[in-house]
């Protein structure tokens, strides 16, 4: 799918403010982790992750996607009447219904005529919203887009850390429920416009999209639980990333390793991210990591690292971007983007 018409008009994010060490976890579960013979250091040795984030108790996820909303807004300088649709991404929710779309359009006071909705595809929630909106925009149905996300880990990690307290806790369940320990909490958003508004130029190329639904058991979770079967998820997704490649490669503009000058990837770990980077051919150091800090903040993460990149002054004027986006079910979009 290409785009002619679309802009990226600012990324405004909040993180979280509470730092929560690998370390500090594991002390948690250092009784566990003995009886089991799991030598210390075993999440930070496996995953890279150092550190992840939680907000206060009883934070919302719409709470903090008000927040990031507010941001991207200022930072693009557009009135909020002329917003044509707000989409929610969060994997979160503050409840089963009304949508998160909803809780913030209302607290961003938008206009009735200003369609609310959410998006829900695990990880890959915040691309799939970005194309909704940029096919409406391309289409001429609305002149900007602002896509929120807001993402809290503190729950699943703390029920995770009582379950793995437990004194019948077995090797298999400390597997199974070891990828619940990475993730981080964040918020983020997005403004998107038509091109004949832009003040920034940062246009949207095309994007394309593959699923390998065989393996929609390999991750999957509740509010309070997370099971993933952390091999086969690694072996499966790294052979869907190459696939995706390849139909970048064949359907996008300036879609190789030559042309594109950074990748903003999803990142759930070291190892995941080295592996997809072998799969697809790229150098390492062209993806700009920050999971060591900031641990898996789920479709936050890919726009969050696309933000913090720019501010790293990582990405130039005209740079061809790569966005690689993958979910669990699984899914996965290559987006490509001239900053």
């Amino acid at each position: 799918m290409l785009f002619q018409n679309v802009t990226i008009e600012s990324i405004g994010y909040e993180l979280a403010p509470h730092r929560i060490s690998s370390e500090w976890l594991e002390d948690q579960i250092d009784e566990t982790m003995q009886r089991l013979h799991i030598p210390r250091g075993r999440i930070e040795d496996l995953t890279g992750i150092r550190e992840r984030r939680f907000w206060n108790r009883g934070t919302m996820p719409s709470d903090v996607a008000t927040l990031a909303a507010r941001r991207a807004i200022e930072l693009a300088g557009v009135d909020p009447a002329r917003i044509g649709t707000i989409i929610s991404t969060s994997v979160c929710r503050d409840y089963i219904e009304p949508s998160v779309a909803c809780l913030v359009h209302g607290n961003l006071k938008l206009p009735a005529s200003c369609m609310n909705y959410d998006v829900s595809n695990a990880c890959l929630g915040f691309l799939n919203g970005m194309v909704h909106a940029a096919m409406m925009i391309e289409a001429g149905i609305i002149e900007y887009a602002l896509i929120v996300d807001g993402e809290g880990s503190q729950e699943a990690v703390m029920a995770t850390i009582r379950r793995l307290q437990s004194p019948t806790t077995t090797s298999q369940e400390f597997r199974e429920n070891f990828a619940t320990l990475t993730l981080g909490s964040g918020a983020v958003a997005m403004v998107l416009a038509h091109q004949r508004h832009s003040q920034t130029g940062h246009r949207i190329n095309g994007v394309v999209t593959l699923a390998a639904t065989e393996h929609n058991r390999l991750c999957y979770g509740q509010p309070e639980w997370m099971r993933t079967d952390a091999a086969a998820l690694l072996i499966a997704g790294v052979q869907l990333a190459a696939r995706t490649w390849q139909l970048a490669h064949a359907t996008l503009p300036r879609w190789s390793d030559d042309a594109i000058a950074l990748y903003a990837p999803h990142q759930v770990s070291a190892r995941h991210t080295a592996a997809v980077a072998e799969s697809m051919g790229v150098p390492l150091d062209k993806m700009f990591l920050n999971f060591p800090t900031l641990g898996n903040i789920g479709p936050a993460a890919l726009p969050i690292t696309l933000a913090q990149a720019v501010e790293a002054g990582r990405v130039r004027h005209g740079d061809t971007i790569g966005l690689l986006g993958i979910g669990s079910g699984l899914n996965c979009s290559m987006m490509s983007v001239t900053w």
